[in-house]
């Protein structure tokens, strides 16, 4: 997926318009996808499509990346939520929902109830900025037995700020370099060391 990005960026259509027609559509793809499969870097994804859209020199191909991925990873979110919902409400429990709790350990899950509790539907604005912290608050939320409607109102808020966030890594990283490709190499660096972050932490506090 990444390669892909950055095969577009160092040999770019020579229509900006068929460009987009193909870029746009494989944004919204891959960024649905990541937020149903939590292993699919979209961060990165979204700032590679970034740094492709800020050599167009074009505002309005900027303006389209952050509703594509805006809108993509609400979508997704909400379709990982209603997964979750419905199989907590069957009788032989949600497989879903296990899963995705097997990806969160005790502390973080416990951490991210009591944020909930006392922030609301709000702390899904930061859990969208916060590496990694996507999926506790969501389980959080399946487990406190949020309303989707509720939910969706906290995360639509959350998602325009996290496309916002990672498409200015993308902006920066496009802006350094004359070719697209070194800005996209750039900006998946520095996706993956932010998402990197919180487990070097870890590891480091582990330390005698």
């Amino acid at each position: 997926m990444i390669a892909f990005l950055a095969s577009a960026a160092a040999n770019p259509p020579s229509s900006q318009g068929t460009q987009q027609a193909v870029g746009y559509p494989t944004l919204f793809l891959l960024v649905v996808l990541g937020s149903l499969i939590p292993v699919v870097p979209t961060g990165a994804i979204v700032s590679s499509a970034a740094v492709v859209a800020f050599h167009q020199s074009d505002p309005l191909a900027l303006l389209g990346v952050f509703c594509v991925a805006s809108f993509a990873a609400t979508l997704g979110d909400i379709g990982l939520y209603v997964l979750g919902q419905r199989g907590a409400r069957s009788r032989g429990g949600s497989r879903q929902l296990h899963r995705l709790q097997d990806r969160v350990d005790e502390h973080t899950l416990a951490t991210a109830q009591r944020r909930l509790d006392e922030h609301g539907a709000a702390v899904l604005v930061l859990s969208r900025l916060i590496p990694a912290g996507r999926l506790p608050v969501m389980v959080a939320c399946l487990l406190s037995e949020m309303p989707l409607r509720r939910f969706v109102r906290g995360d639509v808020p959350a998602c325009l700020a996290w496309a916002a966030t990672y498409q200015l890594i993308g902006i920066l990283g496009g802006s350094l370099f004359p070719e697209p490709w070194q800005g996209v190499a750039l900006a998946v660096a520095l996706t993956f060391a932010i998402a990197a972050g919180p487990s070097v932490v870890r590891h480091l506090r582990r330390q005698p």
